[in-house]
């Protein structure tokens, strides 16, 4: 039976005379009859990767790479005058994420069904996910980012747990979404939801009644937490979470003939970040029920359990008041006290009690003390935590700290975002870098190859190209494709320092209204989404929106020069700018971006790096050697010292660098508060001026030094940059999310045995 055969029988009728909304749903058919077919039984260990976020992206083109159908399919719609490029354009991306900490729990779920290792992931159904980012009158406006129809990749079952959050008792009921691996195994995506959830009670751009828990629980993704009531909503989220996850892992394990005593047989759970932190008191509590005794119910947990830490910033660890656990969970504040007991014998060093002085529960104390590994995701990083932002915890247990670098999927993105270079590298070295990332190397025999370096930059050419008609079409934007596009897109965050790019764009613009023209055109792209309470995070995308325009308004500056901000930065988007960047930006605070998986992306994809010895940039650096990437600005450990001594005075720098005040005096210039806001530059400004807690102005002249020395070499010799481009290619492979599970499995989880 043919594949147009198979569509038609699932259509009803001809494929021509089908809409692209019914090929979407009989695709959507085919592809979760063939997913249930790679289902395979669990033997030994299963993993439970715990998570509050699964930016899974979407799932139709995905899913058919994965299963062997995607160029069947194709030829298929081809032949009855349709594209499955249109069919694509039906499917609501999946609202289950943000940033770098769901898109990487996206691609462990991925490589673990490739990898045949039994694994599935645990979150929660958003409704709504973080907001719609729209960017009228210059400022970032929240809305929904509705994306749940009738017929979802997520599908409803009968499976429903009882949850009691705030002395009420919910009923949280399943759903289960099919993760394909690529010629491997299907597991699944378990998301839990409420049937109570009423989406009408969203008001004006995304507020809601936040008490209304039966009404709001799974709306939104980190809802706002500048007031006690949406603090408190986060931990009725993760709450439902680990709960109706912690009974889900036990009704599985009964179901092979766990008697739970031996549970960590049958499970291993990990917790990505502190979200999830609460399955380690719940399930003590739910073994509790079962009749096991409490020290005994700690010992299995630990041995089941295990932890991944995301960040170096202190603020990120989450520590709640007791009071809101004492409303919202009272069942687990008895076990938490008894844990922090626990933890009284072990040391005497108060700094690492679960329960602090100010009776604040620290979340990622609980999980180091009570998990059998602790793992930072990048080789600096989990140094950095060893060294000093977890040093105690170090000494205490030193055999529990290890590393796991992080990794993206290449099925995502290489083959699916970009299949032209997919294409070419499958011409030279033939398709074994489709589960072996490392056979990329053997494209190193073409680093002096005229002809395969000219096809890699006409590749990038078209790829640019390709984004120009994306965002004419998406934005009414139109981009000169013949410029450097220089991409900065992730989470806007001060550590991560869009507002260092942002005074290098106001240098630029002053340097070409004085005749200093640059090599190249130059196109920055931004994409990223403020939080909706992160006043100054609002504020550097206002800057860069009103930059835009007084560029945009300019006719000296404008041909050499152009600012884009990306509306709605999510998975789509990302790959479309990807495949089409010639240099990336990755310039946060040495020390402070724990890994990145965006600087692994854009390097698979032929660009150059830009950034700072931060997280993954320095086995990227290690890799691909220092002259094939572009690194400047403060060590680590200079970062470090600077913020020991309590010495950096922003001011100072302000003062002392005629190009810097410059550049800080411009937001509050003329030009700047005739096309935007006063009040939010000024505000900005005088965070530049007087904190500037993320040492921006230090870092200023390297950067500009730096990202002047990637235009004049991209523009000097377009041959060379091809080469280097290649070289980054070519060593992508240890940033391959196959070799980080694999390495997880070998290391913590042990799956199957």
């Amino acid at each position: 039976m043919t594949m147009t055969d198979t569509l038609t029988a699932l259509t009803g009728k001809p494929l021509g005379e089908c809409t692209n909304g019914e090929l979407y749903l009989s695709l959507l058919k085919l592809v979760n009859e063939k997913a249930a077919q790679q289902i395979r039984p669990v033997q030994g260990r299963k993993l439970y990767y715990i998570s509050a976020e699964f930016l899974i992206g979407k799932l139709l083109s995905n899913n058919l790479i994965n299963l062997g159908l995607y160029d069947e399919v194709r030829s298929a719609l081809q032949s009855a005058g349709k594209k499955l490029s249109d069919i694509e354009e039906v499917e609501p991306e999946p609202s289950l994420g943000n940033g770098g900490l769901g898109r990487l729990a996206a691609c462990f779920l991925d490589s673990l069904a490739t990898l045949n290792l039994p694994g599935d992931g645990i979150g929660l159904r958003y409704h709504f996910g973080l907001f719609h980012q729209s960017l009228s009158s210059g400022v970032q406006k929240e809305l929904p980012d509705p994306w749940l129809t009738e017929n979802s990749w997520a599908e409803k079952t009968d499976i429903t747990y009882p949850v009691k959050l705030g002395g009420k008792k919910f009923t949280a009921r399943l759903y289960k979404l099919a993760v394909t691996g690529y010629e491997g195994r299907t597991n699944t995506l378990n998301l839990f939801d409420i049937d109570t959830v009423d989406e009408s009670i969203v008001r004006e751009g995304i507020s809601f009644d936040k008490t209304a828990i039966d009404k709001n629980l799974t709306l939104f993704l980190y809802p706002d937490d500048s007031d006690e009531a949406g603090r408190q909503l986060r931990i009725y989220q993760q709450y439902l979470m680990v709960s109706a996850g912690a009974q889900l892992i036990l009704a599985e394990c009964a179901a092979r003939g766990c008697d739970y005593h031996n549970l960590a047989d049958y499970a291993a759970i990990q917790i990505n970040d502190t979200h999830p932190s609460m399955v380690i008191p719940e399930l003590i509590r739910l073994l509790g029920e079962k009749g096991i005794a409490f020290e005994e119910a700690v010992e299995i947990v630990t041995k089941t359990c295990a932890y991944t830490n995301h960040t170096i910033l202190a603020e990120a660890l989450e520590k709640w008041p007791r009071t809101y656990l004492e409303v919202v969970v009272p069942q687990l504040m008895p076990i938490i006290e008894k844990l922090d007991a626990v933890v009284a014998k072990r040391t005497k060093d108060k700094s690492l009690a679960i329960i602090d002085k100010d009776g604040k529960v620290h979340m990622a104390h609980m999980d180091i003390h009570f998990t059998h590994s602790t793992n930072g995701v990048a080789a600096l990083h989990t140094q950095i935590l060893k060294d000093s932002e977890l040093k105690g915890f170090y000494k205490l247990y030193p055999e529990k700290f290890n590393n796991k670098t992080n990794g993206i999927t290449f099925r995502r993105w290489l083959m699916k975002c970009n299949p032209l270079l997919t294409g070419q590298i499958e011409n030279l070295i033939g398709t074994g870098f489709h589960k072996d990332a490392t056979q990329l190397t053997k494209l190193l025999a073409y680093e002096n190859d005229t002809s395969v370096l000219e096809q890699l930059a006409a590749i990038k050419k078209e790829n640019k190209r390709e984004l120009c008609r994306w965002l004419k079409q998406e934005q009414g934007i139109t981009m000169n494709p013949d410029a450097m596009f220089d991409i900065q897109s992730k989470r806007l965050h001060e550590y991560k320092r869009q507002q260092l790019n942002l005074l290098y764009l106001i240098h630029q613009y002053f340097e070409i209204k004085a005749g200093h023209l640059p090599p190249v055109p130059l196109v920055s792209i931004f994409g990223a989404k403020a939080a909706p309470a992160y006043i100054i995070a609002k504020d550097i995308i206002h800057a860069l929106l009103t930059l835009s325009k007084v560029i945009a308004a300019d006719p000296v500056v404008s041909p050499w020069l152009q600012i884009v901000f990306v509306e709605n930065y999510n998975v789509t988007a990302a790959e479309k700018m990807i495949p089409a960047c010639d240099l990336s930006e990755q310039i946060s605070l040495a020390s402070k971006e724990a890994s990145g998986t965006g600087n692994m992306k854009f390097m698979l994809n032929g660009a150059l790096t830009l950034g700072t010895m931060d997280g993954a940039n320095v086995e990227i650096s290690q890799q691909v050697g220092n002259e094939n990437i572009y690194i400047f600005g403060q060590t680590s450990n200079q970062v470090i010292r600077r913020y020991a001594a309590g010495d950096y005075k922003a001011s100072e720098w302000y003062e002392g660098d005629p190009n810097l005040r410059r550049a800080i005096d411009f937001l509050t210039g003329p030009e700047m508060t005739a096309a935007g806001s006063s009040e939010l530059l000024s505000r900005l400004q005088t965070e530049l001026k007087n904190k500037d807690w993320f040492q921006t102005l230090p870092d200023f002249s390297a950067y500009v030094v730096r990202k002047g020395q990637a235009l004049a070499d991209y523009a000097a010799n377009p041959l060379d940059w091809s080469r280097r481009c290649l070289v980054n290619i070519a060593k992508a492979g240890l940033f391959s999310s196959d070799r980080t599970i694999a390495e997880y499995d070998r290391d913590i989880w042990h799956l199957g045995k």
